[in-house]
């Protein structure tokens, strides 16, 4: 870990500038100004501005200092929603501190798929009183621990007054380029860059902007390089020399403008000349020290391409398409993949509407879409698989279709009727999953949109990329709808009336996997004044685990009906499970009540113990011993529990997942769950069990089910 840099120079950033009266143009520059100063300061090497769209949903990046821009395109524009540092900082009005890359690689990973490099960043919301007017990030070469105090004050306070600045703005402003043109094109001077290349490096010379782009190269290095400085002065290196064309070598140079710390590799100039690359960079650009390579560096020959082989992708792309894979293997159902299309690939491109659609049954079927107006969605939903229109004609044949504006369609199908779905530009992906089309993407932009080659390459791959998780997505709804029809087929759909005894139960499914399970419950009316309650927790959260939930409550339900006492019901029900043997286990609790007597008889297996409240408030645990889980041991015995109970005594039986929380010992949960049965014991039971599944209820995320059964004994049953 480095050490935090200085922290009393962020104030710096607040430059005592008046802001009222300054147009759209002054403004940008008073923020880039800021923000260089802010840079120099802290000791960060990169920074960004966002701006909130006018509808508060999308940041878009205004100002971007210290890397080029391609470096953020996938970021370029978030959806507020995102999970990415500058959308939670904002939704979350904090500070974002991301410390590493193993920090980014757990709470960012599709971009730590993107940017895998050693450095630190901050976000930090940009709001008022008034609103919130966008966010920034702050970036450092290495490792840092999180600030301390007094630092997040003053990058927070920082943060505020850029926040005032833009709250003063009432017009977008320029553009990216516009914005960081005056600053590039001073660093970009051939003299000065010269001037301070020479003065940290001798021979074989040159330096790059923070864009790539060469501004100078000395006599020996165009001589090494084999290429004339008038051909590489103003131009990547990797595309005006063949032979670098590779993204192997330009993650080089991201990966040392982003770590901010010197690389180096080794290149093949053809048709035998080893060349060393040492790559020295600052916040300006790269410094580059071009050298023959020692004879030990040229063991391992690269490969030529043959002319005639398409060039690579570029670096940039191919990050760029990680970070979209990325985000949709997050992607469970089609609602899933369709939120992660709109939340977080469609403002990466600037597009304003998307729609899936696939084909079924020879008709065009829109699974999702989002920012069409509804009779566009109509319109679609009528089609076939045989009209002459983009985007069937992009799902049939498999070739994507890009139209820049009304006049570029036209040209196309000049049959076409003029689409009145308020757009002007479209790009229409087919979903290619198995070598086969399932279906189109449209991605729409209101006004007239130009795709450059490098685009298009990218959102074809992104075309291929969500029919996979489409094809994934549909499968898995498929399952969990099978899988959620037999277990709401397996559970009572309603508890028996037995004079004597008041009962109600709930059921939450988990939030993780295919929010299902093998929690169950049931209640059993028996012959004379009788009745037997069970429930029960099967290993699994998946259609398995709901079938033997299914069979394990029919056999508990027959061998109860037969007259068999709790152990034995135990006892027999493991036997079943373990000549079955599904690879699965199960927990269970079985109570035998005696209406007339107000006897219960418990018996359990691995199960969590139950509750009783008694009349006068007080709650105890009714300790059974607890036998071996359901499924381990053929021969396994289940003593039987016998315990007196009053009228207006009542029993909780439940599942582990109603007192496991997170960070709490299971002695907590249970204390806590008992506590709440003392409170609120006395409310009829439907509202009580409602409190008591409250906190479960209002979890985000629940790696397990919840299974909940309340029983009260009232008035003795009539003989």
């Amino acid at each position: 870990m480095g050490r935090f840099p200085p922290s009393d120079a962020v104030d710096a950033f607040d430059d005592g500038h008046g802001h009222d009266g300054h147009d759209s143009h002054d403004d940008h520059d008073l923020m880039a100004r800021g923000l260089t100063e802010m840079l120099e300061t802290i000791g960060a090497h990169t920074g960004a501005v966002y701006r909130l769209s006018p509808d508060g949903q999308v940041l878009e990046l205004r100002v971007m200092l210290g890397l080029p821009r391609e470096f953020v395109q996938p970021w370029e524009r978030v959806s507020r929603s995102a999970p990415v540092p500058v959308a939670d900082a904002l939704r979350e009005r904090r500070l974002v501190w991301v410390g590493s890359a193993r920090d980014m690689v757990r709470c960012y990973p599709s971009i730590a798929v993107a940017l895998p490099y050693d450095y630190s960043l901050a976000a930090l919301p940009l709001s008022t009183s008034a609103g919130d007017w966008g966010a920034m990030f702050i970036v450092w070469s290495g490792s840092y621990p999180p600030p301390p105090a007094h630092m997040r004050d003053r990058l927070t306070a920082a943060a505020d007054t850029l926040a005032r600045r833009l709250e003063t703005v009432t017009a977008g402003g320029p553009s990216l380029e516009r914005g960081t043109g005056s600053l590039d094109a001073a660093r970009a001077d051939p003299a000065v860059a010269l001037g301070a290349m020479v003065a940290r490096l001798p021979e074989g010379l040159c330096t790059l902007d923070v864009n790539g782009r060469v501004t100078y190269v000395s006599p020996k290095g165009s001589a090494l390089l084999g290429e004339s400085p008038l051909r590489l002065i103003g131009a990547r290196p990797w595309v005006v020399l063949p032979w670098l064309d590779d993204p192997v070598y330009e993650d080089h140079y991201r990966r040392a403008m982003i770590s901010q710390r010197p690389s180096s590799f080794v290149a093949l100039r053809p048709p035998d000349r080893w060349l060393a690359f040492d790559l020295y960079p600052s916040i300006s650009g790269i410094t580059a020290r071009i050298t023959p390579a020692p004879a030990e560096a040229q063991a391992v020959p690269a490969a030529t391409q043959p002319i005639d082989v398409a060039l690579p992708a570029r670096a940039g792309a191919i990050y760029h398409i990680l970070h979209l894979a990325s985000t949709l293997t997050q992607a469970a159902g089609v609602q899933d993949v369709l939120d992660l299309v709109a939340d977080q690939i469609m403002p990466a491109f600037g597009a304003q509407a998307v729609a899936l659609l696939t084909a079924e049954d020879g008709r065009v079927r829109v699974v999702g879409h989002r920012g069409f107006p509804p009779h566009i969605i109509e319109q679609y939903g009528r089609l076939s698989q045989t009209a002459p229109t983009p985007s069937v004609r992009a799902m049939v044949t498999g070739v994507p279709n890009f139209f820049e504006s009304h006049e570029a369609l036209y040209r196309v199908y000049p049959m076409a009727v003029a689409p009145d779905d308020g757009m002007a530009a479209w790009a229409l992906m087919p979903l290619i999953a198995s070598g086969r089309p399932i279906g189109t993407c449209v991605l729409a932009f209101r006004e007239p949109h130009r795709f450059t080659i490098e685009e298009r390459a990218v959102l074809t791959s992104l075309g291929g990329l969500i029919a996979q998780a489409l094809e994934r997505a549909r499968l898995y709804d498929a399952k969990v709808e099978l899988a959620h029809g037999l277990q709401q087929a397996l559970l009572p759909h309603a508890l028996p009336h037995v004079p004597g005894l008041a009962a109600a139960a709930r059921y939450l499914p988990g939030t993780e996997g295919m929010d299902i399970g093998g929690d169950f419950y049931d209640v059993i009316r028996l012959p004379g004044d009788a009745a037997a309650a069970v429930i029960g927790d099967v290993q699994g959260h998946n259609v398995t685990a709901a079938a033997l939930m299914g069979q394990l409550r029919t056999a508990v339900r027959a061998y109860a009906a037969a007259g068999a006492d709790p152990g034995e019901v135990m006892t027999r029900t493991n036997q079943l499970l373990t000549d079955l043997d599904p690879g699965l286990f199960a927990s269970c609790a079985y109570v035998h009540l005696d209406l007339r007597l107000r006897v219960a008889r418990l018996a359990r297996a691995g199960h969590p113990e139950p509750l009783v409240r008694h009349p006068d408030g007080r709650v105890e645990v009714i300790h059974v011993p607890g036998g071996l889980l359901l499924g381990v041991d053929h021969e396994a015995e289940f003593p039987c529990t016998e315990i007196a109970l009053e009228a207006g005594s009542l029993l909780s039986l439940y599942t582990d997942g109603l007192i496991e929380v997170p960070g709490l010992d299971l002695d907590d949960g249970l204390a806590a769950l008992g506590a709440e049965l003392g409170r609120s014991g006395d409310l009829p039971l439907t509202e009580l069990a409602d409190i008591l599944m409250g906190g479960a209820r209002g979890a985000n995320r629940r790696s397990d089910d919840v299974a909940l059964l309340l029983l009260r004994l009232t008035a003795e049953p009539a003989s």
